[in-house]
């Protein structure tokens, strides 16, 4: 009876200490990291041109422009004026929520003194505002 407790308590301590990893090593994995602009200058030796990293910030309002393959824009360390600021040439479709002013999250690598992004993630808040009803004179 005692082995039986013993087996018992051994293989439940192994499937506790599984289930564990399993559980916390998924959760590392989908965490998203990102470095501000601030960050980004300060350690751009440390990331050469090519290696991949997440960018953060937000959107310089008056810094977007719209080219043939994306975006290009300067992404702000904050939104006061002044701020640290990188310019980044997205390539690719912008997100629907995508415009100046909003934080986003850039995937890529620097190309020189600018980013160059294929990924992009729009930060936004949770409040919903329904669309606003059509007026008298555009119904049909």
């Amino acid at each position: 009876m005692r082995r039986y407790r013993l087996l018992v308590i051994s293989v439940g301590g192994v499937a506790v200490v599984l289930a564990g990893v399993l559980f916390f090593g998924n959760i590392n994995g989908n965490l998203v990291y990102y470095l501000t602009p601030t960050d980004a200058i300060a350690q751009h030796t440390q990331f050469p041109d090519g290696r991949r990293f997440q960018l953060g910030g937000f959107v310089q309002p008056g810094s977007v422009i719209t080219t043939r393959d994306g975006l290009d824009f300067v992404l702000s360390a904050n939104t006061a004026p002044n701020s640290p600021s990188i310019p980044v040439t997205f390539h690719g479709a912008p997100s629907q929520l995508f415009q100046a002013g909003i934080g986003v999250i850039v995937e890529g690598s620097w190309q020189g003194k600018g980013f160059v992004s294929d990924t992009m993630i729009v930060k936004h808040d949770e409040t919903y505002a329904p669309p606003t009803p059509a007026t008298g004179s555009d119904r049909r």
